[in-house]
């Protein structure tokens, strides 16, 4: 339980969202929700206040969270008419309000949102996350903070409720542009996990046994460790679904082509990505990209080869 109580919001109650609000409720802060779907049993049973807008939860809140899918959607409860725009003013307290976006969304609009928040007298905070439903649920998450000194360190207490590391990359932006590069890696890593694992499987090699041997060398990683056994056996749940990843090389390729920077295996690992989806896997695990190799090579990983 922690000393001071805080008026919180929390705004989009999905797989991710859902588990840091309840991290937030068990520290003994009052938060207030809104999401376009029912609450989850886990908030409506606790102490929190539902709330019909985002603008009604602004008006209650000292800081507000918000965790939705994709740009238009954090445009949207910023800017709508029922948005948290519309219910900014100062605390009851005299003190700034702070609107924190949690969404991975793109750089270049984030900057301009932060720009109109500041300009109703508020404060903002971009802070992506990578850790997944797993680090959400476990409050391990990782931050990647775009803000300036004094309101990112107002708010990392909370930060610290949900997750465990906590990175102050820069101002308004950057924080989103860390977990876009955050994403360039990650799916490059699958994509060389799923490379190696076909080509080994396909020249005869047992891929567990391949796998275990790349575990102890310079090529280990968390990528060959987790979505290389979720390769090889199969297990393509999600996880983080594919429609996901490709939304967040999206963002990769898009800012990249305003930066006027190429991005040419970012483009291939879309393409993997693009190719299962066209195949009804947009609900896999990205480590499922490895079956859009697997076409390509007309061989499965666990087949013995001709």
């Amino acid at each position: 339980m922690t000393t001071t109580v805080l008026n919180i919001g929390f705004i989009g109650l999905g797989i991710m969202g859902t588990p840091m609000a309840a991290h937030l409720v068990a520290a003994g802060h009052q938060l207030f929700v809104h999401t376009r779907s029912k609450v989850p049993e886990v908030i409506s049973a606790s102490s929190a206040t539902v709330c019909a807008s985002a603008r009604e939860v602004t008006e209650q809140a000292d800081i507000i969270f918000i965790m939705v899918p994709d740009t238009p959607d954090v445009k949207a409860v910023l800017f709508s008419d029922a948005g948290v725009a519309a219910g900014l003013q100062k605390s009851a307290s005299g003190t700034r309000k702070v609107v924190v976006d949690v969404s991975s969304i793109s750089p270049i609009a984030t900057k301009i949102f932060a720009q109109k928040i500041n300009a109703l007298g508020c404060d903002y905070l971009d802070a992506p996350v990578s850790g997944g439903e797993v680090g959400a649920k476990n409050a391990t998450l990782s931050f990647m903070v775009g803000g300036t000194d004094e309101v990112f360190s107002r708010v990392k207490p909370l930060f610290e409720l949900m997750g465990k590391n906590i990175t102050l990359v820069g101002g308004n932006g950057d924080g989103q542009t860390a977990k876009v590069a955050n994403q360039i890696i990650v799916a490059l890593n699958i994509e060389a996990v799923a490379e190696a694992l076909v080509f080994a499987a396909k020249a005869g090699a047992n891929p567990a046994k391949v796998r275990e041997a790349l575990m102890g060398g310079f090529a280990s990683s968390k990528i060959l460790e987790v979505h290389g056994e979720r390769m090889i056996k199969r297990t393509f749940n999600p996880g983080f679904r594919i429609e996901l990843h490709q939304k967040d090389l999206n963002l990769a390729l898009s800012t990249a082509r305003t930066l006027g920077v190429s991005l040419p295996n970012t483009a291939t690992a879309q393409e993997l990505f693009n190719s299962c989806a066209a195949h009804d896997g947009k609900g896999w695990d990205h480590s499922a990209m490895v079956k859009a190799l697997e076409k390509l090579a007309n061989f499965e990983i666990g087949q013995t080869p001709n």
